[in-house]
């Protein structure tokens, strides 16, 4: 037998970094637009994660985000498929914290999302543009009418073999 304790959300202690508010003018931004309610939701939903993640051990919790409930299922994302095999096994205990929030859900739904790519910093070692490489660049700068983007086309053609190996 599994005994939920639910307090108070806004007091909650879960695992995670806690969610910035959305500015209250941002809010009343979006409430003209129709966007408003889209916007309640995804905060009910980062709401309701940490709540239903607190009954899963920390290590798979932090590998496992709500991305949506409706009445038939809890739909969970993780970041590769030996964590949805393993929050699979956890099913029962995340439904039961489910009903115990109120929801309706009888089927958990795991799916694998890999986190995006890390986008690369300008620190590393770019290569030095070909002769070629900036022959089109001129080429193409010379067929362009908007003159800033030919000066920057032009520009970048300019840089050579030391300019961009740092040497």
């Amino acid at each position: 037998m599994m005994t939920f304790i639910m307090s108070d959300p806004s007091k909650t202690h879960v695992r995670g970094a806690a969610p910035a508010a959305l500015p209250r003018q941002a809010l009343e931004a979006l409430a003209g637009t129709g966007l408003a309610s889209l916007v309640e939701r995804a905060q009910w939903l980062d709401a309701l994660d940490p709540l239903l993640r607190q009954s899963l051990p920390a290590t798979l919790a932090d590998q496992c985000k709500l991305a949506n409930v409706d009445d038939k299922n809890l739909v969970f994302l993780v970041s590769a498929p030996v964590w949805k095999a393993k929050l699979r096994l956890h099913a029962d205990v995340l439904l039961d914290a489910a009903a115990a929030a109120g929801l309706k859900a009888r089927t958990l739904v795991v799916k694998v999302s890999p986190p995006a790519p890390a986008i690369p910093s300008g620190n590393g070692n770019a290569k030095p543009l070909s002769e070629a490489v900036r022959d089109s660049l001129r080429a193409t700068a010379q067929t362009v009418s908007d003159p800033e983007l030919r000066a920057q086309l032009l520009r970048l053609a300019a840089h050579t073999r030391s300019s961009t190996d740092g040497a």
